[in-house]
């Protein structure tokens, strides 16, 4: 279906911004469309603040307590999370016009929740980042913008996350100039997909020494964690813990 445009060529903005995605984004709009934008939100006084604040940009340290909405200035228009690290709730959720757009690094409907670099290659799913409405799911509102990112056997946990970040702030980039003024279609997510929360990742990464695997498997799930400087696999033997990471590389021919 597509958005009912907000009728204004300058709409305000409210935007959620943290981490590399977040900051990339917040000085996209500042040097592009610095005149949408209302106030910017972020987790601490890190560089995302300090841009804003360069720019005179009204801004705020997110806190979860019931009087922060009170802090932010009337009439948003439009929402925008960039990589942010935790779930809104209302009355927030509800407070822009028209709701919130999410940066999220999977092909959704495909491995909703939490490290989708590491389950994408696990269950061998299609990867890649999606722009989407929020609503009182995780990850399951509409699609307003997709972009699948190809994968081969060189690739890790690690290289698929850089991968995600960079090709986050491209589609994200593409699509604002119709997406500021609502001039935008957007897909419901009609297939189940997947979903993955943070507490099943490290359950998940131990190679147990008499179970038997499929080599692939086995392969997918070393390299899925290979993600420095994170902890990878891992197995016990004898009460003791060993750590596992793993290279592949294509063979080339010899000339």
């Amino acid at each position: 279906m597509t958005h009912t445009p907000p009728g204004s060529r300058h709409p305000k903005i409210l935007l959620f911004a943290d981490s590399y995605v977040g900051l990339e984004i917040t000085k996209y709009l500042l040097n592009t469309f610095k005149n949408d934008i209302s106030a910017i939100v972020t987790t601490s006084k890190n560089a995302v603040y300090e841009s804003a604040n360069a720019n005179k940009i009204p801004t705020f340290v997110y806190d979860a307590s019931p009087t922060f909405i009170n802090q932010l200035p009337e009439g948003i228009t439009l929402g925008i999370l960039a990589w942010w690290p935790s779930i809104l709730k209302e009355p927030l959720l509800n407070f822009p016009r028209f709701g919130f757009i999410n940066t999220h690094p999977s092909l959704l409907p495909h491995n909703r929740g939490k490290n989708p670099n590491f389950w994408s290659i696990v269950e061998q799913r299609p990867f890649g980042v999606s722009l989407h409405k929020i609503d009182a799911g995780f990850d399951t509102g509409p699609i307003v913008a997709q972009r699948q990112i190809e994968y081969d056997w060189t690739d890790n946990g690690g290289t698929l996350y850089r991968k995600a970040l960079l090709t986050t702030i491209e589609l994200f980039k593409e699509v604002y100039p119709s997406t500021r003024l609502g001039s935008y279609s957007v897909a419901a997510q009609t297939t189940q997909g997947s979903f993955h929360y943070a507490r099943e990742l490290d359950p998940a990464s131990e190679v147990k020494l008499n179970q038997t695997y499929l080599a692939r498997d086995l392969l997918n799930l070393l390299r899925a964690r290979t993600f420095e400087p994170y902890p990878p696999c891992f197995f016990v033997d004898d009460g003791k813990t060993y750590e596992v990471r793993i290279s592949i590389s294509e063979k080339k021919e010899n000339l």
